[in-house]
């Protein structure tokens, strides 16, 4: 029995919609086992006919378009994790011949070449779009009769840093002038076009635009059959998968849930999320953990955010810090049930991990976990003091308790021994390495723009990023600071993909989590909405796009 209760006048409820999947996840049929080996042999043939076919582009050196789209294709499509090796070392050749390239391509391949070597982590120089620019220094209007062109220009922009200012050119241009023509274009690029300006590639879940790119590429008189098959077969494949590791997890949380019935029930949004991480076979046991994580770490989250008062979190905040079973018993009802699970779910991933010598990075995931709380506990105390904190005071705490750095350590445990205890240290350090700052900057700014106003008129909340700079600028409304406010996130994309080029600090499969997990940001808060909070339309049709519907074969 609890020792206190939770409940109190004061206390900041926060009414949050129920699920909206109902049990329909739990209504899966496996294939049989014949089919499935068959399919998966299948995969494996095509797996190999297109690494024949890659490696034949790379020997043909006289080629280099070629190869530039077939590498682009298998990207697209969601298949580049079975030929990292293979990109990689065609990718040099790309690089090295990149100026001589250039100097030559049109619009569509000097872009795309660029766009995918700055994914890439090479630092190539955007000057070779100067040659699309006319003597006044505008763009030339010859290239607006080339609309793959300019939406593949379009697209490079968005790994723009803060040394490529014509693509900050660039990007008014071709978002202008795109929109003002798709109309008058014909299926597929009038779709495809569309969905690039509701949602850029660099910003986008791989495993969801994977499934949009399959549709358009497919369209194509001059698609590759044997891609668009594999594509197919392995989307359908892998979606199965995934059905069976929400059917798994679904039990753990329809356990959990109840005893915290006051919390956002959003296990399968948090999935969605988790796929957008990673989505591969090889990272199976390290969704199932992530996601055990993310979903406590929401449960926190809501705690001090809607449930709380001041006192109780502090005592909770001591408990985290001293992690230790006997506080369950201090802690009054429902919070004893939340800081139990949390010490159970860590201690059992920490002493997997001890098993092959990787605990490390548990104890990070520790420290980190009594940062944010610390965090937490500081936005309770504004909270009820009624205080508007500066801008740059308010972003200090409130990209901590954002808990952003949460997600990057769970996600990195369960992934075996590239996620080494080095790796996890350097994500965790403080200060926070730039990558990492950045990717918290943009999470908080992003949620604030689309979270304030429910947040506001709902119940008693912390002020917003909003707030507290109209508190230090008072001659401007609140239109104008949320365009401010998208300005900051714009600069702290350009900070990150900076960050994002070579020479890598941490193991590639490392940045990507953390590339992964700040795309999953502009996915749910898109147009200044919360999606996770107030799940819209948009978002059910994204999550039933990636877990409901397979691709008709």
């Amino acid at each position: 029995m609890a020792s206190a209760s939770a409940t109190s006048a004061s206390q900041p409820i926060a009414y949050f919609h129920p699920t909206h999947w109902g049990d329909q996840f739990l209504q899966f049929t496996p294939l049989d086992n014949v089919t499935q080996l068959e399919k998966e042999q299948e995969v494996e043939h095509l797996k190999e006919q297109v690494r024949k076919e890659l490696l034949a582009r790379v020997a043909t050196v006289d080629k280099p378009l070629e190869l530039l789209d077939f590498i682009d294709a298998i990207e697209r499509l969601g298949l580049a994790y079975y030929l990292e090796k293979e990109i990689e070392e065609a990718l040099v050749q790309v690089y090295e011949n990149y100026h001589d390239q250039c100097d030559k391509d049109d619009l569509y391949h000097v872009a795309a070449r660029f766009r995918i070597l700055r994914q890439h982590g090479y630092h190539v120089c955007s000057d070779v779009f100067k040659k699309f620019k006319n003597e006044k220094g505008s763009f030339k209007d010859c290239i607006l009769n080339d609309v793959p062109g300019l939406l593949s220009l379009y697209e490079a922009c968005y790994v723009r840093i803060h040394e490529d200012e014509i693509l900050d050119e660039a990007i008014v241009f071709t978002t202008t002038h795109l929109k003002l023509m798709v109309e008058k274009l014909s299926s597929p690029l009038a779709e495809q076009v569309t969905h690039a300006l509701d949602q850029p590639l660099h910003y986008g879940f791989v495993r969801l635009e994977s499934k949009h790119y399959i549709g358009f590429y497919e369209q194509y008189a001059s698609h590759n059959k044997t891609l668009v098959k594999l594509a197919k077969l392995d989307f359908n494949l892998l979606q199965l998968l995934h059905k069976q590791e929400f059917q798994d997890i679904s039990s753990w949380w329809n356990d959990f849930y109840p005893k915290v019935p006051f919390v956002r029930d959003r296990l399968v949004e948090a999935y969605f999320w988790v796929l957008g991480c990673y989505y591969e076979r090889e990272y199976s046991s390290a969704r199932k953990t992530f996601i055990k994580i993310f979903m406590i770490v929401q449960v926190f989250d809501d705690v001090f955010d809607a449930y709380g008062t001041y006192d109780i979190l502090k005592l909770l905040v001591e408990a985290v810090q001293r992690w230790d079973y006997s506080y369950i018993a201090k802690l009054p009802e429902y919070f004893d049930c939340c800081y139990q699970k949390l010490l159970e779910t860590v201690d059992e991933v920490e002493n997997e991990l001890a098993k092959e010598g990787r605990s490390q990075g548990v104890e990070c995931y520790k420290e980190r976990m009594n940062r944010v709380c610390e965090a937490w506990l500081e936005e309770a105390k504004w909270c009820g003091q009624r205080y508007t904190p500066g801008f740059d005071e308010y972003v200090e705490v409130a990209k901590i308790s954002i808990a952003q750095i949460l997600g990057f350590v769970s996600s990195m445990l369960g992934m075996g021994p590239v996620a080494t205890n080095e790796g996890i240290a350097w994500v965790c350090q403080e200060p926070m390495p730039t990558l990492v700052d950045a990717s918290h900057v943009i999470f908080r700014l992003k949620n604030d723009l689309g979270s304030t106003e429910f947040e506001q008129n709902s119940r008693t909340h912390v002020v917003s990023c909003i707030q507290c700079y109209m508190k230090g600028h008072v001659d401007v409304d609140e239109e104008q600071v949320n365009q401010i406010i998208e300005k900051k996130v714009d600069d702290a994309w350009k900070d990150f993909n900076q960050a994002l080029l070579r020479p890598y600090v941490i193991p590639k499969p490392l940045n990507d989590r953390i590339l992964h997990l700040t795309r999953a940001i502009m996915v749910f808060y898109k147009d200044r909405t919360d999606g996770y909070t107030i799940v819209n339309k948009i978002i059910q049709d994204k999550v039933a796009s990636v877990l409901v519907h397979p691709i008709p074969i």
